[in-house]
This record gives C-alpha cells, structure tokens and sequence, in this order.
C-alpha cells in the first residue's frame, strides 16, 4: 500500500504509554494503529447513531416492510 510521510508532534505522555505498551512496534506502526482505532471508532459511532434513527421512532410506524411491531408480535407468538 502506498505510504504518506507525515511529520507531527505528538503528547509525550501518550507517545511514551504507546511505545511501553507495544515496544516492537515503530512509530510508523504505532501510528497506523492509532489512526486504525480512530477510523474503526467514527464507523461504529456511524452505525450507533443510525440505529439511534430508528430508536426515535414509535415501533408501530409502518413503513416499507410493513408494521415492526405487529411482526414482533407474530414472532412471539409461535
């Protein structure tokens, strides 16, 4: 995969905690793992809050698949 230099300067504390907690990984790889956790958080925060979406509505609104609480009913009933 293609790289991208990138020159910054970062918390010591939370720079010295990374290095202690993963000591054979380089700062490159430090790096790439924190920018991973980042972009794995903003994802899950995404599906959170669409599934906030449907939390707002009533579970009796009917929409294209029909009415979720009548479904739910049928399911546990059998």
């Amino acid at each position: 995969m293609p790289r991208t230099r990138v020159s910054t300067t970062v918390s010591d504390q939370l720079l010295g905690q990374a290095r202690a907690a993963l000591p054979d990984l380089n700062d490159a790889s430090l790096l790439d793992r924190a920018l991973a956790a980042l972009c794995a958080e903003l994802r899950a925060a995404e599906i959170d809050r669409s599934y906030g979406i449907y939390d707002a509505l009533p579970l009796e609104t009917k929409d294209e698949w029909g009415n979720p609480a009548a479904f739910l009913d049928a399911v546990g009933s059998t």
